[in-house]
C-alpha cells in the first residue's frame, strides 16, 4: 500500500497531477484544494489513498492527512465513489463539508455535482458522528445557517420574479447588519430595498 509520494510535480491540472519520484511518474487524482497547493517543477509530498479495482489501480493524493481522512469517510458511504468524493472536496472546504454533515444540511451537499438527495441524506446519517474533528468553529456553523437562510430567501424571491443577482447583494448587506435574520424578515427587507 502506498502511503505517500514525495517528488517533483511534473504535470498539474485541477483534477490530477503527475508526481516524478526518482524517475517514475505517478498519475494521482487530486481535489481542487490540493491542486491549488501544488506548483509545477517543485518538490512536494502528497498523502496517497490507493484504490485497487479489477480493471485499475488508482492513486488519489491529498495535501493534508485531514483531507485524506475526509475522502476515506466519504467513500465509505454507500453510493459515494472516489470521483464524487473528489468533486465534493473540490467544491467545499473540509470545514464546510463537516458543518453541512453535522448540521444535517443536505441542501449544501446536493449543490455538489453528482450528489443527489438520497446520497446527501446517506452521507449525513453515516458520517454525522465522525466529522467532529474537522475544525468546526461556531463561526463556520453560523455562516452555514446564514447561507441557508439567504438561499431560501433568494429562492422565494425568484418565485416572485425578482432576479437572484439583484437580491443577492442586498441580502449580503442585510445579513452583515443582522446575522440572526430569519428567512421571512430577509425577504421583507430585500423587497423594501429593491
Amino acid at each position: 500500500m502506498i502511503y505517500s509520494l514525495k517528488g517533483i510535480v511534473e504535470e498539474l491540472t485541477p483534477t490530477y497531477a503527475v508526481i516524478d519520484v526518482n524517475g517514475v511518474g505517478y498519475y494521482v487524482g487530486i481535489s481542487l484544494q490540493t491542486s491549488q497547493m501544488l506548483k509545477l517543477g517543485i518538490h512536494h509530498k502528497l498523502y496517497i489513498q490507493q484504490i485497487i479495482r479489477e480493471d485499475a489501480h488508482l492513486l488519489f493524493g491529498f495535501n493534508t492527512l485531514l483531507e485524506k481522512e475526509m475522502f476515506n469517510l466519504l467513500i465509505s458511504v454507500n453510493g459515494v465513489g472516489a470521483i464524487s468524493a473528489l468533486i465534493l472536496l473540490s467544491s467545499l472546504t473540509l470545514e464546510e463539508t463537516a458543518s453541512a454533515i453535522q448540521n444535517g444540511q443536505s441542501v449544501v451537499l446536493q449543490k455538489v455535482k453528482g450528489i443527489g438527495t438520497k446520497t446527501a441524506e446517506r452521507i449525513i446519517v453515516d458520517l454525522k458522528d465522525k466529522v467532529a474533528k474537522f475544525g468546526l468553529s461556531s463561526e463556520n456553523i453560523s455562516q452555514f445557517v446564514d447561507n441557508k437562510v439567504k438561499d431560501e430567501a433568494l429562492t422565494a424571491l425568484e418565485v416572485l420574479g425578482i432576479s437572484k443577482k439583484m437580491s443577492e447583494k442586498i441580502a449580503d448587506r442585510i445579513q452583515k447588519k443582522n446575522p440572526e435574520v430569519s428567512v421571512e424578515e430577509l425577504v421583507k427587507e430585500i423587497l423594501k430595498n429593491i
